[in-house]
């Protein structure tokens, strides 16, 4: 005989309500030993997975690699609110993620008039430095993001700073060959390449990008004093 009935909701409201029944006194034994530190793994490896089914265009790989993402949020969610000290629950992260939403478009629900694309992009980092009381463009960047993507994110907020820490990013670039690859399938080849090459001298690749980002993030900080 069952210990519980299915949900008796559908959509996210059934969704929420499973993972009640998982994590009750007579639920799951590994979901009710899961915490926000042992499902890191499983968060970061559902989100690569989605982004493998989107760049497929498998419609139906993209939702049900969407849905496996939407489990984390509605897991960590219900393990927040049996924190004993600051509890929350999935509506409280959605009134965050709402409120933040609201006063970083201020162009849709302020008065300040329309904004182009760049215009939104740039009010948005402002607006957020200001919220978070960030000192440098490098902060709020994850160090523990992948090499590449942490890379093209710092060069981005280099590029749309003043000239000065500007300037940290022409010093940075290489002038090479990157100036004949214009196409996606041409840099990738590249990239390929290069990684090949410091496989063949028995480099990490990765690590070696790392210890790069990490002396072009002391520059940064040193070109904003």
């Amino acid at each position: 005989m069952a210990k519980h009935n299915p949900p008796s909701k559908n959509g996210v409201a059934g969704l929420i309500e499973l993972m009640e029944i998982l994590r009750s006194k007579d639920g799951c034994a590994w979901d009710n030993e899961q915490t926000h530190q042992s499902l890191i793994e499983y968060l970061l490896e559902e989100s690569f997975e989605f982004a493998e089914a989107v760049e497929s265009g498998d419609r139906q790989a993209i939702r049900e690699e969407l849905g496996d993402v939407l489990l984390q949020v509605v897991f960590h969610s219900r393990i927040a609110q049996e924190d004993n000290l600051d509890p929350f629950n999935i509506d409280d992260v959605a009134n965050v993620i709402t409120n933040k939403l609201m006063k970083r478009h201020p162009h849709i629900f302020g008065e300040i008039g329309e904004l182009s694309k760049e215009e939104v992009e740039a009010n948005w980092e402002q607006i957020k430095r200001k919220e978070k009381g960030r000192t440098s463009i490098t902060d709020g960047v994850p160090g523990a993001m992948p090499a590449l993507m942490h890379a093209d994110k710092l060069i981005t907020r280099v590029k749309s700073a003043d000239k000065k820490i500007a300037q940290v990013a022409k010093s940075t670039q290489v002038e090479i060959v990157a100036q004949e690859l214009q196409k996606e399938e041409e840099v990738g080849q590249f990239l390929l390449s290069f990684v090949a090459m410091c496989n063949e001298k028995g480099i990490d690749s990765e690590s070696a990008l790392r210890k790069a980002i990490s002396n072009y993030r002391a520059e940064i900080k040193r070109s904003e004093n």
